[in-house]
């Protein structure tokens, strides 16, 4: 168990006391995880709602459309690598003060994000500007929280298991945003989403004040240069499968609405959909984490990629009207989706712990790991859309061409790309960390 946590020299303790380590009980878990659930929150309407809303309420074309997305992920992306050497930086100093500047990023979040979705402006050319600008405010404020939540979790340190129940509790309550996100859209109305988001954003960062607190850095310790993390072999292996495992999952992200109205036919079944497979998603963490205790975080997380594949790929077979094949789809391949949110996170903190960088890098490898799932967040945006548009693919098509175009986007490739992501963790990682104990995952 690493030492108890303790703020800087001159920094406000909690108002419940002093800081304190990580003791693995229910109030320090909701207490660090729970900004996770409203960060999930907006994560899915921004990435999966919002082309879909600027496509068929506003007519926006899809080639255009997957331009901007792009151009704004992108930017987001490369922001992140900077984002994370603030972070070291803030906390090197102290606790309190890297939670001051999540709170006013978190402010700047909850206007974007509303702003996004109602738009004062018409016209294709306005929208797509409106939307460039709101997303580039949006992401960055966004990104400048998640990586603060990250770095702080990270610097709770522990062995295998703490590691994995510290991103268990924040990638468990994220799905319980994503759940909620899922289903108040259609239910209550994008008004309603974004208010509940920013209440839920408020209690997250309120909660964060109470949380364990992370050593502050050694006097005297120098930020770290941003490339520091590639210096690391075991983070460029672990980092080149989850990008190309991010993209499988990214391509579906974007895709899934589509999917469900134009080859399914069922869009009144979207919240059930997309609920049962965030659902199964965070009760299957649990599960997971109590797997890694036996198997260790890598076997566990191939385990759950060659799950996803053997589910996902029957999702090919489905047309109009299989709502119930397709909700056991969402279930399984939900399951799935627990231990690519919590695995792989817990697999980075062993890194940084081993490479001897914990207490002062975690921001800068939280900076390229999110730079990492943006990167393929805005491929799938800015590639899958057009080429499904020039494959002549667009909302509401029922034409068997462009229905083949987007079942072979939707469920083929992403197969294809995860089972790539496998062989890679097997290869460059378990089977390389089995003849070196000191890469051991």
């Amino acid at each position: 168990m690493t030492e108890a946590a303790v703020p800087a020299s001159g920094e406000r303790m909690p108002s419940g006391g002093a800081a304190r380590a990580w003791r693995g009980g229910w109030r320090d878990g909701l207490s660090y995880g729970t900004l996770g659930l409203p960060l999930a929150f907006v994560a899915l309407p921004l990435y999966v709602v919002l082309p879909n809303h600027y496509a068929s309420e506003f007519g926006v074309p899809l080639a255009l459309l997957g331009a901007v997305l792009l151009a704004a992920r992108l930017l987001d992306a490369v922001a992140d690598p900077f984002i994370g050497r603030w972070a070291d930086a803030l906390l090197a100093r102290s606790a309190q003060r890297a939670w001051g500047i999540a709170a006013l990023a978190a402010v700047v979040l909850v206007v974007g994000f509303r702003g996004l979705f109602f738009p004062p402006v018409q016209g294709t050319q306005a929208l797509l500007w409106w939307c460039a600008a709101l997303l580039a405010v949006t992401y960055l404020s966004y990104s400048v929280v998640t990586v603060i939540h990250q770095a702080w979790g990270a610097r709770l340190g522990g062995d295998e298991p703490q590691r994995a129940r510290i991103v268990a509790w924040r990638e468990g309550l994220a799905l319980a945003g994503v759940l909620v996100a899922s289903v108040l859209p259609s239910v209550a109305g994008l008004s309603v989403t974004t208010m509940v988001f920013g209440a839920a954003l408020l209690v997250g960062v309120a909660l964060l004040w109470r949380a364990p607190r992370p050593l502050p850095s050694a006097p005297g310790t120098a930020v770290v240069p941003m490339r520091l993390p590639f210096s690391t072999p075991a983070f460029r292996k672990l980092l080149l499968g989850y990008l190309v495992n991010g993209i499988a999952s990214a391509i579906p992200a974007t895709l899934v609405l589509f999917f469900i109205r134009d080859r399914l036919q069922a869009t009144a079944y979207e919240p059930l959909f997309l609920a049962s497979y965030f659902a199964a998603g965070a009760l299957s963490i649990p599960l997971w984490v109590r797997l890694v205790g036996r198997l260790g975080l890598a076997r566990t997380w191939l385990i759950g990629m060659a799950l996803a594949v053997a589910v996902f790929i029957w999702a090919a077979m489905l047309g109009a009207g299989d709502i119930a094949a397709y909700t056991v789809v969402c279930v399984l391949s939900g399951v799935a989706l627990g231990a690519d949110l919590t695995l792989p996170g817990a697999l980075l903190a062993g890194v940084i712990q081993r490479a001897g960088h914990g207490g002062h890098a975690e921001g800068a490898y939280f900076g390229w790991w999110n730079f990492a799932t943006k990167l393929n967040l805005a491929l799938a945006a800015g590639v899958a859309l057009p080429v499904l548009q020039a494959f002549g693919y667009a909302p509401g098509s029922q034409s068997p061409q462009a229905l083949q175009a987007l079942t072979i986007a939707y469920c083929v490739l992403p197969c294809i790309l995860k089972l790539a992501a496998a062989a890679l963790l097997y290869t460059q990682w378990i089977r390389t960390a089995e003849g070196s104990p000191s890469n051991t995952a």
